[in-house]
């Protein structure tokens, strides 16, 4: 019976991978990602690492249904790659050239989705058929799960709820080359900058002030303790985010909206102010989508990969 699944989740500097029985991780590993050379070795040394931990497990490629793979980038119905920039990696098919070196099929999958997808199978989202997934760290990504499938788009660019116009007002510009997008205003990043434009335009007391640098954490843990300069930016990110996931809901009419990454550590705070703005904007037949916390952790990447399969 073919009960073992690998999944994989490609990092800029380092690969995942975790081993699974059935639907229990039995073994997790990291490998560098070699990204020399336009990354042309990384396919090779996960062929090499699987191969090694296989050996080490005693496990024939005979019980092995397969590797799920999420890569950092777009990646359409057919397992092609659109390129991955962190990675030096052009447009092919990951699924074809892994599943070459390897002689066992191969599903791959965008790293953002891929991860909605672990969370939505063992995570946040567990016992939800459709789900969204809203990724707070140096940048703002997400995940659209429906009815157990990734949400993937036409260009494998459903879900980059990072790039949604939200701020409309904005006169600087995102990476992406846009103004407005949720990432300047809801990321860690933008919450800092909220916070310094905050304490720019007026005189208010703030413990924040005066401060040579302070992270996305400093600012909730000002809030938790009653900064009001402090609270009014943990308030905007809440409001963007509250409109953004109104928008999605919108379109999809997700049964919860799960919340992730590094910012996500603020815990029950951001969840409330989220749902506070959400519920306001919202139309009312979505308005009770639920709002979670994410589990997995850096793990979600590996538990989506094996799901993929």
């Amino acid at each position: 019976m073919k009960d073992i699944r690998v999944g994989v989740d490609v990092g800029g500097t380092t690969v995942k991978l975790g081993l699974f029985r059935a639907d229990t991780l039995t073994d997790k590993w990291e490998i560098p990602t070699r990204t020399e050379k336009n990354g042309v070795g990384i396919l090779s040394d996960i062929k090499d690492s699987i191969e090694e931990k296989l050996k080490e497990k005693n496990i024939s490629k005979e019980e092995v249904l397969g590797v799920g793979i999420g890569v950092p980038g777009p990646v359409d119905a057919e397992g092609i790659v659109h390129g991955c920039v962190n990675l030096g990696w052009q447009t092919f098919s990951v699924e074809k050239e892994l599943g070459e070196l390897l002689k066992l099929p191969v599903k791959a999958g965008n790293d953002a989705n891929v991860a909605a997808l672990g969370e939505q199978w063992q995570g946040g989202g567990r016992g939800c058929g459709s789900m969204v997934m809203i990724t707070l760290g140096t940048g703002v990504g997400g995940g659209i799960v429906l009815n157990g499938k990734i949400l993937a788009g036409v260009h494998g660019a459903a879900g980059e709820i990072g790039h949604m116009p939200v701020v409309y007002d904005e006169t600087e510009y995102c990476n992406c080359g846009k103004k407005g997008c949720l990432e300047q205003a809801a990321s860690a990043t933008g919450i800092v900058r909220t916070a310094k434009r905050l304490l720019a335009q007026s005189s208010q007391e703030s413990t924040l002030r005066g401060r040579e640098d302070f992270t996305a954490r400093d600012v909730f843990d000002e809030a938790k303790k009653g900064d009001a300069l402090a609270g009014q930016a943990v308030e905007r990110l809440g409001e963007y985010l509250g409109i953004a996931a109104a928008h999605i809901a919108c379109v999809v009419d997700p049964e919860v909206f799960v919340i992730g990454g590094g910012v996500s550590r603020a815990g029950e705070v951001l969840i409330e102010t989220i749902k506070k703005y959400y519920k306001e904007k919202a139309f009312k037949g979505t308005r009770e989508a639920g709002f979670k916390l994410a589990e997995l952790g850096n793990d979600a990447g590996i538990y989506g990969a094996a799901r993929l399969l």
